[in-house]
């Protein structure tokens, strides 16, 4: 890495802070029709699945577009007069799992960045475009490279994940059929992840079987990935992105980032 950009992010990072504390509420106020959601998946498998690491947190983004009918509403996200998600026992391929919701993720809120979080972002995609994990320059829009995973060929990939786990994450969208650019990684280095856009939560519990559905145009999947970007485009309004895992997790935690950006 070149050696200025050690000093040169340092004094961005705190410029971003220092101005934020000030007139961050002005600056991050958006007078357009763009709404973001940050919000994270905890996930705790329980003790009958295989994996060694029990624990998955998915750090998701999902940026759309409000209709002209609502645009002039304040959807600004508002802590106090909300409850927050509580722990929810669920399963899936009959196997128990926790899953906890931070923040919001109902396609109502407009969220804005914290004083932390902002600078935060802003220097990790810094350096991760320095580092070519990157593609985008743009710190509000993250594009990653197309990396497969080698640890093992697709076939097997294919096997594995029939016994494995998935988690659904819902586009929002004031239009019957939209367009979405999406890109997820994962810090997992031992194993790849399918993702699919897929036409309703409904077909998460399809994927262990021969009638799996998805959007099967080009860049609406991907197999056996480390990082990937796509766009998928003529999908409905219930549609969402689906990603899955093998149950071979190993230690520690497994962090997955997933970004989704409606195309208006």
């Amino acid at each position: 890495m070149n050696k200025s950009l050690y000093v040169i992010i340092p004094i961005l990072a705190f410029s971003i802070i220092f101005v934020n504390a000030f007139y961050g509420h002005l600056i991050f106020a958006s007078d357009t029709q763009e709404v973001i959601n940050k919000y994270s998946v905890y996930v705790h498998l329980l003790p009958e699945w295989n994996s060694d690491s029990k624990n998955i947190i998915f750090d998701v983004t999902n940026t759309w577009y409000k209709s002209d009918k609502i645009s002039s509403v304040n959807h600004v996200f508002d802590a106090e007069s909300k409850e927050y998600n509580t722990n929810q026992l669920q399963t899936l391929n009959n196997k128990s799992y926790v899953e906890l919701k931070h923040e919001f993720s109902d396609c109502q809120e407009e969220w804005q960045p914290m004083l932390y979080r902002k600078a935060i972002d802003t220097v990790r995609h810094e350096i991760e475009y320095v580092q070519g994990q990157q593609l985008n320059t743009n710190p509000d829009v993250s594009v990653y490279p197309d990396i497969e995973n080698l640890n093992y060929e697709n076939f097997e990939q294919q096997l594995k994940i029939k016994n494995g786990f998935a988690q659904f994450f819902p586009i929002c969208s004031s239009k019957n059929t939209t367009s979405y650019d999406y890109s997820v990684k994962t810090d997992n280095k031992d194993l790849g992840f399918d993702v699919y856009f897929i036409s309703s939560i409904k077909q998460r519990e399809n994927f262990v079987m021969d009638d799996f559905d998805y959007y099967k145009e080009s860049g609406c999947y991907a197999q056996n990935k480390q990082s990937y970007s796509g766009t998928c485009t003529n999908i409905t309004k219930d549609s969402g992105l689906l990603v899955i895992f093998p149950d071979n997790l190993k230690p520690w935690t497994t962090k997955v980032t997933v970004n989704l950006y409606e195309n208006n």
